[in-house]
């Protein structure tokens, strides 16, 4: 297996013409999560924006849902590209509201995806988390 890798690297090498093989913003995780509860800070912003936005009113404190269904289940099957318009748009004739002009959750989307897709995902196994330290 070493020597499988070890002769991909040397042909991918050979095909940058020696530049440095990095990996691209696809390629890196969409969360960190340690022992079920400790996230890396980009996470952990996404869960402060939860928590700031209120999102628990309607979505529960455990996003298992209440009013609004289990974010849980539905990012199982939700695109990030659909929870973007979502949260941004809402869905005013089922009661979410537009968090389009909301400037901490617009500026955090992307990190309350991770960690709502770190819960739907079950890596996250509580609602509260904290940092990695």
């Amino acid at each position: 297996m070493k020597q499988h890798i070890l002769l991909s690297l040397i042909a991918a090498t050979a095909l940058t013409g020696g530049a440095p093989i990095t990996a691209s913003a696809a390629d890196a995780p969409l969360y960190t999560v340690v022992d079920g509860t400790k996230v890396d800070p980009d996470t952990l912003t996404g869960f402060k924006t939860w928590r700031a936005a209120a999102c628990d009113r309607c979505h529960g404190p455990n996003q298992e849902g209440l009013v609004g269904p289990s974010l849980v289940e539905s990012l199982k099957t939700l695109t990030k590209d659909e929870f973007k318009a979502t949260v941004t748009n809402g869905r005013l004739e089922k009661g979410m509201p537009s968090f389009g002009t909301n400037v901490k959750v617009v500026d955090n989307l992307d990190k309350l995806y991770a960690y709502l897709k770190g819960r739907s995902d079950g890596k996250i196994t509580a609602a509260k988390v904290t940092g990695i330290e």
